[in-house]
C-alpha cells in the first residue's frame, strides 16, 4: 500500500510540464527514498527521451516497473494520469456552460493562454534542441516540410527528414551516461511488445479502411498521434490538432480552450486527449470515447518503452542512434513552429 500511496503523491503534485515531472520523480524516488541511484536515473530519462511518446510518463511507468514489476507499471501509469484524465472529461462534459456570454471571456482567456505557453515552449525547445547552425537548419527545413504538405504526411516527412538528417549530420563524441538499466523485462517480451506496436501502426489504417468503423477511426487516429512525438508532449499537438481539427471532428474554440485547461492541470500533457475524446463528434464520445482516445495516445509509446528495455544498455552507445535523435528533436522544433503560426493566424481572424 505504501508503494501505491507515493504514487498518488506522484499524481497530484507535479504542475509545469514533464520538465517539472522529471525533476520531482527524481526528487522522491533518487534522493528521498533511494530506489534509483542518480546514474541509474539519469540512464533511464535518456532512454524515455530517446523514445517516441510523453518522456515523463514513461519515466514513471519504467519506475513502477522496477519497484513491482508490470502491476506497479500500471499502478504508477493509472496514478499519474487519471487525475488529470477526470478534471479534463469533467470540463469537456460541462464545455456546453461556457455558451453563455458571461464566460466567453473565460474561453478567450484560455485561448490566449495556449497561443502563449505553444510559444513558450517552442523558444525553450529552440534553446536546447537547436543550439548549433546544424540543427537549426533541420528545424527549418522540416518546418517548411510542415508547411508545404499539410496534415500529417507533412509532419510525418519532417520527422523523418530529422532522424536521417541527423544520422548524417549531428555525430558528436558525446557519451551516454554511465548507468544500467535493471528492469525486470524479458526479452521475448521485448519483442513482442515491439511486433505488436507494429502491427497497430500497419494495421489500424487497413482495418478502418476494411470496416469503416467509428471506434477504429478514433483509435487510428490517437494512436498515431502518439507514435509520432519526439521532444515532450507539446510536440503531440500539431498531431492532434490535425488529427480532430482539421477533420471537423471538433472546433477550433473547443481545442484550444482545452489545451489552456490541460495546462492548469496536474499530470502529463498527454491526458488533453481524454477532453477530445469527451467531445469528438466521430466515433464514442463521453467517457467511453475518453478512455479509448487515452489509452490510444499513452499505448505506442508504452509498447516501445517495454519493447527496447531489454536491450537499451547496448543500443545507447551506438553513435548512430544517438545522433539520429538530436535530428528528429531538431525537426520538431520547426513542426512546432508552424502549429504556432497557425493557431496565430486563427486567433487574429477571429477576434
Amino acid at each position: 500500500m505504501r508503494r501505491f500511496r507515493r504514487k498518488r503523491e506522484f499524481a497530484t503534485a507535479p504542475f509545469g510540464g514533464p520538465i517539472a515531472h522529471l525533476g520531482y520523480f527524481r526528487t522522491e524516488t533518487v534522493q528521498r527514498r533511494g530506489w534509483l541511484k542518480d546514474a541509474e536515473y539519469a540512464d533511464l530519462v535518456a532512454l524515455c527521451q530517446f523514445l517516441p511518446g510523453p518522456a515523463s510518463s514513461q519515466v514513471g511507468l519504467a519506475i513502477g516497473m522496477h519497484r513491482a514489476g508490470f502491476l506497479g507499471a500500471l499502478a504508477a501509469f493509472v496514478a499519474f494520469t487519471l487525475p488529470s484524465a477526470v478534471l479534463l472529461v469533467l470540463f469537456a462534459l460541462g464545455i456546453s456552460l461556457f455558451d453563455s456570454p458571461s464566460t466567453q471571456g473565460l474561453l478567450t482567456g484560455l485561448k490566449v493562454v495556449a497561443v502563449a505557453i505553444v510559444a513558450q515552449a517552442i523558444l525553450g525547445m529552440a534553446k536546447n534542441l537547436t543550439p548549433d547552425k546544424t540543427r537549426a537548419t533541420i528545424a527549418v527545413i522540416a518546418a517548411g516540410c510542415a508547411l508545404l504538405l499539410p496534415g500529417s504526411a507533412g509532419q510525418v516527412i519532417a520527422i523523418i527528414f530529422g532522424l536521417a538528417a541527423g544520422y548524417f549530420f549531428c555525430r558528436s563524441s558525446t557519451t551516454a551516461t554511465g548507468g544500467n538499466l535493471h528492469l525486470p523485462v524479458p526479452r521475448i517480451v521485448g519483442i513482442v511488445s515491439l511486433v505488436l506496436f507494429a502491427i497497430l501502426l500497419l494495421g489500424l489504417p487497413l482495418l478502418l479502411a476494411a470496416t469503416g468503423s467509428s471506434v477504429v477511426v478514433l483509435v487510428d487516429s490517437f494512436y498515431r498521434a502518439g507514435t509520432l512525438v519526439f521532444g515532450g508532449g507539446h510536440v503531440v499537438l500539431p498531431l492532434l490538432h490535425n488529427g480532430v481539427v482539421e477533420t471537423g471532428w471538433i472546433a477550433e474554440q473547443d481545442f484550444l480552450a482545452g489545451y489552456g485547461i490541460a495546462q492548469a492541470v496536474p499530470g502529463p500533457l498527454f491526458t488533453f486527449a481524454a477532453f477530445l475524446g469527451t467531445i469528438t463528434t466521430v466515433g464514442p464520445n463521453g467517457t467511453l470515447g475518453a478512455t479509448i482516445a487515452l489509452l490510444a495516445i499513452f499505448l505506442p509509446g508504452f509498447l516501445l518503452l517495454i519493447g527496447v528495455l531489454p536491450f537499451w544498455n547496448s543500443l545507447r552507445q551506438r553513435a548512430w542512434a544517438q545522433a539520429a535523435m538530436r535530428g528528429a528533436n531538431a525537426a520538431v522544433v520547426g513542426v512546432l513552429g508552424v502549429l504556432e503560426q497557425e493557431i496565430y493566424q486563427y486567433q487574429t481572424q477571429n477576434h
